[in-house]
């Protein structure tokens, strides 16, 4: 287990009244800081902040990890870095194609730093981007000023090196996971990996209509197979890999089985929504995710089965 130091950062933002001061960010390592966001689902009072947002400090520059939910808070993230190092933001990594990884790109492409995702989630801010930023902006009101939609100026399938000085950052997709083109970002001489949202433990994650859970479980073990130290996942503080296999790998297997179970007795839909599923009941998001997870993954293996 590793000790995690708060960096409570104070200091008024730009001089202007309506500015909202930098986040606060976690030291992780002494290179890696995380500005942690709500485990809830995003609002106004959090500012959209319900994800994590990484930076990677280089020898020769800063690297950052998820372009945020917006304009403002991407800016917030920005005073903060400062006051940890003059150094310059040099990338973005968006860690997939939804609104709180990328629509902050806005700001980072107004710094002039290059932003880039995986393929699948560049074709999702394509198709989704200005759908993403709308639902923001009615959300966010005043603190979504400035945002658009800034797509990525590299794209890559599987794998991406950065060198940042004598720093090695390693992107690896390591297949379908939560959403379309979810990454990790891998520090191996630090043993932290910045998992994202193929990685979960403080919320309830979330199976989407697309969301392939077969294929997550495969996934989540090639990314196990690199034994980091720390996690950072996309929701929630640092942890360990055996915490994240838990309530990730070990939720979706439970799942499976049990709406294997009701399949194998020619259970229907209700039987699926009814399963027990107190032991996570504990994890942010339950009420909203639980019975919709268990009624979409039953509809998925029901079609398999034809």
């Amino acid at each position: 287990a590793c000790m995690l130091l708060l960096v409570v950062l104070t200091t008024a933002a730009g001089g202007q009244a309506s500015a909202l001061p930098p986040l606060h960010l976690t030291q992780v390592t002494d290179q890696v800081f995380v500005a942690v966001g709500a485990t809830g689902p995003p609002s106004y009072e959090n500012a959209g902040h319900n994800n994590n947002l990484s930076i990677i400090i280089a020898s020769t520059g800063v690297v950052v990890v998820n372009g945020g939910d917006n304009y403002q808070l991407a800016a917030r993230l920005h005073q903060a870095i400062k006051l940890l190092t003059p150094l310059p933001v040099v990338w973005v990594i968006n860690e997939n194609g939804q609104g709180h990884a990328f629509l902050g790109n806005s700001y980072w492409r107004d710094q002039g730093v290059k932003i880039i995702a995986h393929g699948l989630a560049v074709d999702e801010i394509r198709k989704h981007g200005t759908q993403s930023l709308q639902q923001m902006i009615v959300r966010n009101r005043d603190k979504s000023v400035g945002t658009y939609v800034a797509e990525p100026d590299i794209a890559f399938e599987q794998r991406y090196g950065l060198e940042v000085g004598t720093t090695r950052i390693e992107l690896i997709s390591f297949g379908e996971a939560h959403s379309p083109g979810d990454i990790s970002v891998w520090l191996a001489d630090q043993e932290v990996l910045i998992a994202g949202d193929i990685a979960f433990h403080q919320r309830l994650l979330a199976i989407f209509p697309d969301t392939n859970v077969a294929a997550w479980i495969e996934s989540f073990d090639r990314m196990a197979a690199l034994e980091p130290n720390i996690v950072i996942p996309g929701h929630g503080t640092p942890t360990d890999i055996a915490t994240l296999r838990k309530y990730t790998q070990g939720y979706l297997q439970f799942l499976t089985r049990q709406i294997q179970a009701i399949l194998d007795a020619d259970g229907g839909l209700a039987a699926a929504y009814a399963i027990d599923q107190s032991a996570y009941a504990h994890l942010d998001t339950f009420d909203e995710l639980a019975a919709k997870n268990a009624g979409r993954l039953f509809q998925t293996m029901e079609m398999e089965a034809f």
